[in-house]
């Protein structure tokens, strides 16, 4: 995704907040109630606004949130990020927020340090790296604002000891694998291997999710974002069930 289509979103994202389809900053807590975290959210789904051919299509849209962005709003202010690297260089997100990166687009070299630096000085992420899109999209191939169809983040994760395996082989359609004590549905997943010495990192769920200390700060991995489709009604529950225990994850 180049340049300006990225400023491009990140001024719809910044339209959606103004006309009230975007997050609005929690109230300020008052004394004794728990501080809100910021969660930062960089994405190519339509997780914080739906597809469509227009922007008038968007802005009408009368569907209901993304069931995924109302989990993270659960969680805390939901901030939208065009780029990892604001104008100083540096991530624009406090160090006590969590970042969700969900099948993001390929990261720049000022990006990829961005993010380094910032999770080893304490940063929390969650993210979703998928090697082969199962979810459908509005958008035809090539076009700019269909999903990375394709993760493209072998820079950062080599950096973190990490490797990211597809097989070609495996049997296409959604199945089920077991994370701590939720289901979590995956669709031509990948799977981790560690490279490199001194990795920190621990592989569950049939190599599926990745922990890592990095620095002092941490990152859970999944190799598949079938969890982030749309749910259906009678999932909904499975699938929150087990996006909450990925994020309870980052709290060890």
């Amino acid at each position: 995704m180049n340049l300006s289509v990225r400023a491009g979103l990140a001024a719809f994202a910044a339209a959606l907040l103004v006309s009230g389809c975007g997050d609005v900053p929690p109230e300020r807590p008052t004394a004794g109630e728990p501080k809100v975290t910021d969660v930062g959210l960089v994405t190519s789904l339509p997780i914080i606004w739906h597809e469509s051919g227009s922007v008038s299509g968007l802005l009408g849209d009368d569907r209901p949130p993304h069931w995924v962005l109302g989990a993270l709003r659960a969680v805390g202010n939901v901030r939208p990020l065009d780029s990892l690297a604001g104008p100083s260089g540096t991530l624009p997100l406090p160090a006590d927020a969590l970042l969700v990166l969900a099948q993001p687009y390929p990261f720049s070299p000022q990006e990829n340090v961005a993010l380094d630096t910032w999770v080893r000085a304490g940063g929390r992420v969650l993210l979703f790296a998928d090697p082969m899109l199962t979810q459908d999209s509005a958008y035809a191939l090539g076009d700019r604002r269909r999903p990375q169809d394709v993760i493209l983040l072998s820079p950062i994760l080599n950096r973190w000891g990490l490797q990211l395996l597809f097989d070609e082989n495996q049997p296409k359609g959604e199945r089920e694998v077991q994370i701590d004590q939720a289901t979590l549905p995956v669709n031509l997943s990948g799977t981790f291997a560690i490279s490199g010495k001194g990795s920190e990192c621990v592989l569950t769920a049939q190599s599926l999710v990745a922990d890592c200390r990095i620095g002092r700060g941490q990152l859970v991995a999944v190799a598949d974002a079938a969890l982030l489709d749309d749910a259906p009604a009678d999932g909904a529950e499975v699938r929150e069930s087990a996006l909450s225990s990925l994020l309870s994850r980052l709290d060890r």
